[in-house]
């Protein structure tokens, strides 16, 4: 049965394509233009993952700590590297919670299999 998230498809990564949380692999950054079809153009910088068809936009928090995972202000040395996104419900946005999605480094000494096993009921087991 279809939950009300499935009834329109985002362009881009939504809070709810990564709960449970997803273990992905940093692809490539691009500059997207996120605005609606036949609003002004508005240019946003986007990550793509090797796990989705589709693009995460960044904002200022995420690319900080992408930066700190990373070890580099230049988010390009963060290519083939491993984050973990989860959506983190406490999000807000003006004066209303919204939810939306976090990045964090693995856990330490954690290496990506070449498949991922099918992920757990609950995220405290998750070993990432």
């Amino acid at each position: 049965m279809p939950s009300v998230h499935d009834l329109k498809e985002s362009r881009f990564i939504t809070q709810h394509d990564v709960e449970p949380p997803v273990l992905a692999t940093i692809k490539s950054f691009e500059e997207i233009n996120v605005s609606k079809p036949g609003a002004e153009e508005e240019y946003r910088w986007c990550m793509w993952l090797k796990e989705f068809d589709k693009p995460m936009t960044l904002n200022s928090t995420n690319g900080k700590l992408i930066a700190a995972i990373i070890g580099s202000d230049e988010l390009e040395d963060g290519i083939g590297q491993n984050i973990v996104l989860y959506r983190e419900p406490t999000i807000s946005f003006g004066d209303k919670i919204v939810g939306g999605i976090r990045v964090r480094a693995p856990k330490p000494g954690y290496k990506k299999p070449e498949a991922l096993p099918e992920p757990p009921p609950d995220d405290s087991d998750i070993p990432f």
